[in-house]
């Protein structure tokens, strides 16, 4: 199976990314033939500051590394190093109706959140839609409310199949575990635009102060309480061995322990999980042209698939390119 992720490289990634898909695509490489890219034209909607764009792009590709991500089984690159990507969303924009991005609820979310109403973020579905089929996917890894986006993708798709002809695969949604969905510390879902998240890569004090600053109720120590509505039992479900957790659930709903208590654990846990990824993360800040090379290595790996799929668009639509580039 092919399976195709983007990454947007708007803002530092948080233990919300991680649970919620990072940790998946590294166990979806295992058995799988896996493109991962940072999605850096999807960032311009958002981050239009050159020096922070950079940045951020080579920071998501490290922390990719720095979890896991094994760049001899994996392709992992840069959307920019692929312009036929750009070239196929003009096709697509072509057979694009317009009704079709104007339910897109991404687009309304966002608009709603303060983003400026651009085209880039109204066409977003269209960018989409080419990111992951030229690469013939079969397989997108999504969370349930990112559903709707291989739903577009897959109406682009049979659009354009039935103007042009059999080319592109019908990719389906692989939909990530529910209980990856993961609060903030305002107990919202995490998210880098509420400013509500937790740093991948925080340690010590500064770790422990975004812990310990999750909101809870008001429920006096003595008095039972309901773990399913806890910001930090939830957070806790993601790390802690099923005993452990059958053991704080009892005293949830026994009564005589303090939030602070669940604060702790949650710290403590956060540090011995992420501690290796961390200090895999330190070598390779320190080694910047390894992340470069693997991006490289990438992107041609990547681009040869791209270029074999455009040459049969581009001759499907009755534009094939009449030239042969130099070797």
């Amino acid at each position: 199976m092919r399976i195709l992720s983007g990454i947007q490289p708007s803002g530092r990634l948080h233990i919300g990314n991680y649970f919620g898909a990072m940790r998946q695509h590294l166990a979806l490489q295992a058995e799988n033939e896996a493109f991962y890219f940072m999605a850096s034209y999807h960032a311009l909607t958002t981050v239009q500051d050159p020096k922070e764009l950079r940045a951020l792009t080579i920071g998501v590709a490290t922390d990719y590394l720095a979890l896991g991500l094994d760049p001899k089984k994996t392709v992992l690159f840069t959307q920019q190093d692929v312009p036929e990507v750009t070239e196929l969303t003009w096709m697509f924009s072509c057979v694009t109706p317009m009704g079709l991005l104007e339910r897109a609820t991404s687009y309304k979310d966002k608009v709603a959140q303060g983003l400026m109403a651009n085209h880039g973020l109204f066409a977003y579905p269209v960018l989409q839609a080419a990111d992951i089929l030229i690469y013939l996917a079969d397989l997108v890894p999504v969370g349930q409310d990112q559903k709707q986006h291989i739903e577009i993708t897959r109406d682009i798709a049979q659009k354009f199949n039935n103007q042009f002809g059999e080319i592109f695969k019908i990719p389906d949604a692989y939909i990530l575990e529910e209980t990856a969905v993961v609060p903030g510390i305002d107990g919202k879902k995490m998210s880098k635009s509420y400013g509500n998240d937790i740093g991948m890569f925080e340690e010590g004090k500064a770790l422990r102060k975004m812990v310990m600053s999750i909101v809870t109720d008001s429920t006096p120590v003595e008095e039972p309480k309901d773990p399913e509505t806890s910001t930090p039992f939830l957070l806790l479900k993601l790390m802690a061995s099923p005993g452990e957790l059958a053991d704080w659930e009892e005293r949830y709903r026994t009564g005589g322990m303090g939030y602070g208590e669940v604060k702790q654990r949650v710290y403590e846990l956060l540090e011995e999980t992420f501690a290796p990824f961390r200090e895999r993360r330190k070598e390779l800040e320190a080694d910047p042209d390894y992340v470069l090379d693997v991006l490289r290595d990438g992107g041609l790996r990547a681009r040869a698939v791209a270029h074999t799929t455009m040459e049969q668009v581009r001759d499907a639509v009755g534009l094939p390119i009449s030239y042969k580039p130099a070797p």
